[in-house]
């Protein structure tokens, strides 16, 4: 809850799966801080109700499909613990940001005990065989202080504003 609520301290709407767990967890600080919350949902033969703290709740055929709008209608991602999807969503969203087909896109990893096996794997296999440059582990933030999670997020609205000739957000209060 203290991602989405944090999130929406911000001005940042909080979109997610829509689904139960962590999802709903996020959704719910996110509504209950007064922000916006959003489900992007994957039709799958194993339905899954919208969570209810979801604002809006929208359904996609295809898994390319979301990942296009997940990226599109965000400034960062804040990735908490989960699977596959969540490991696919999150390296398609830092393969457009290593080669530079998306702007500075901030991607904080929430979680270091959960995340270390695969950081490991990044810096003592991807790194060390050369597929990826050293440079690349620069591309992810991993933390369990949500004031460090909302500094990135910050990074990446003020991107985004510039980019869109907008005021930039500041953030108000320093506790989620």
């Amino acid at each position: 809850m203290q991602v989405g609520a944090r999130m929406a301290a911000m001005g940042v709407t909080t979109m997610t799966g829509g689904g139960p767990g962590i999802m709903e967890a996020a959704n719910r600080g996110a509504k209950q801080a007064g922000g916006k919350s959003i489900g992007c949902n994957i039709v799958l033969p194993m339905e899954q109700q919208p969570n209810p703290y979801v604002d809006k709740f929208v359904e996609f055929r295809y898994f390319f499909v979301r990942k296009v709008m997940l990226v599109k209608y965000s400034v960062a991602f804040v990735v908490l613990p989960g699977g596959f999807g969540t490991l696919d969503e999150l390296f398609e969203a830092l393969t457009l940001v290593q080669t530079k087909k998306i702007a500075q896109f901030p991607v904080v990893l929430m979680g270091v005990e959960y995340w270390s096996p695969m950081i490991a794997f990044i810096r003592d296999t991807l790194i060390k065989r050369g597929t990826i440059n050293p440079e690349d582990i620069d591309l992810l933030t991993v933390t369990d202080d949500m004031e460090v999670a909302a500094r990135a997020v910050k990074c990446g609205l003020a991107v985004y504003s510039k980019a869109k000739g907008l005021k930039p957000i500041s953030v108000l209060g320093e506790k989620a």
